[in-house]
This record gives C-alpha cells, sequence and structure tokens, in this order.
C-alpha cells in the first residue's frame, strides 16, 4: 500500500463523511436536542459500527451478506423501525433516550444513544456496500491483510469522527440558544423529523 492510496483513501472517506446523509442527521438530532457532548457516543456508535464492516469485509462474510437478502433486509428494516420510532417519540412528546430532559443524562441513556446510532449504521446497506466495493481497490494482495485493514480503518474513522463531531458541536450550539420552553419544543421537533427521515431514508435504500 503506497502512500498516494492511501491519501486517496482518507480523502474519499472524509468526503463521504461530510455529505449529510443519516449518520450526520441522528448526530445533529442528538445534539440540537440534548447538548453536543451526546453526540460523541452518536459518533462512537457509528464508528463502531464502521468497525464491524471493517472486520466482516476483510473477512469476507460482507460480500456474503449481501448475497443474503432475508438477513440482510430483516436488519435493515429492524434499524430503520427503530430510528422511526425515536423520531416519532420525539415528535409526539413522548420520553426516550433522545428526548429527555438534559438534566436526566445518565450512563444508561448514554449507552441508548449508542446503540441506536450503533444500528442506524450496521442497518445502512450503503455503508455495507460501500465498504466491499471500496475496500478491494486500496488492499494490496501481497501484503498481510490485517495491517491494512488496521491502517485504512483509522484513515477511514479518524476523520470521520472530527467531522461528526465538528456537525455536533454547531447544531449542540443551535440547541443551546433555544432554552425558552418554546424554542425547546421547535428543536426537539427538528430532532425528532431529521432521526424520523434517518429511518425513512434507510428503510428505502
Amino acid at each position: 500500500m503506497d502512500w498516494h492510496n492511501l491519501a486517496l483513501f482518507t480523502a474519499t472517506e472524509a468526503a463521504l463523511s461530510l455529505s449529510p446523509g443519516p449518520a450526520v442527521m441522528v448526530v445533529i438530532a442528538c445534539a440540537m436536542a440534548r447538548g453536543w457532548r451526546t453526540s460523541l457516543w452518536a459518533a462512537a456508535g457509528i464508528l463502531s459500527g464502521n468497525a464491524v464492516y471493517f472486520a466482516l469485509s476483510a473477512s469476507g462474510i460482507g460480500a456474503l451478506l449481501l448475497t443474503a437478502p432475508l438477513l440482510f433486509h430483516t436488519l435493515r428494516y429492524g434499524g430503520a423501525a427503530y430510528l422511526i420510532y425515536l423520531g416519532a417519540c420525539a415528535l409526539l412528546g413522548r420520553p426516550s433516550a433522545l428526548t429527555l430532559p438534559r438534566a436526566a443524562d445518565t450512563p444508561r441513556t448514554s449507552m441508548q444513544i449508542y446503540r441506536a446510532a450503533m444500528l442506524l449504521q450496521l442497518s445502512n446497506p450503503k455503508g455495507l456496500l460501500m465498504f466491499v466495493s471500496i475496500l478491494p481497490q486500496f488492499i494490496d494482495p501481497q501484503a498481510a491483510l490485517a495491517g491494512q485493514m488496521l491502517i485504512l480503518a483509522a484513515c477511514s474513522m479518524i476523520p470521520e469522527f472530527f467531522i461528526l463531531l465538528a456537525y455536533g458541536m454547531l447544531a449542540g450550539k443551535l440547541g443551546q440558544h433555544a432554552t425558552a420552553p418554546r424554542y425547546a419544543l421547535i428543536t426537539e421537533r427538528i430532532a425528532g423529523t431529521l432521526v424520523l427521515t434517518a429511518g425513512v431514508v434507510v428503510a428505502l435504500l
């Protein structure tokens, strides 16, 4: 693996991370509803999903999953349904990991956000397809696979973490200024709409 290919892969991954897809929507929604620090948990969940995809791609299981429609669609629709549920809770004012007051932040709610974000990433068919189709183009068949996958994983996930964090901090600032009850309700509705939209996008991909 040469430095040119590594730089090209990093730039490709960064460009994909900048695009406002379902992962970005969830990070923004969490930050707006509960403060920018919750975007750390959302980003960690998304990157954990990516780590699973790297492992599946390295083992060849990822390509196998793409040929197993029942398992693939079950995972996708399950994740989409959970995101739609979270978004609906926010829109209807019902309690969930996304809609509880900021003062109610606990390790439990943080883990709920982490699990929701990881489930989103694992249920996004574009994620698996991207890893299975793009990664082989940057792999040197003459070199050790494990070491290359670790390097590529770092070049993918480190830029994505900071990009998601930047989105979260910007959204958190917006949510922080909307502390009056009326504006807080609007912020919650926007967050719910983003999460619900992310679920619909995942279901339709």
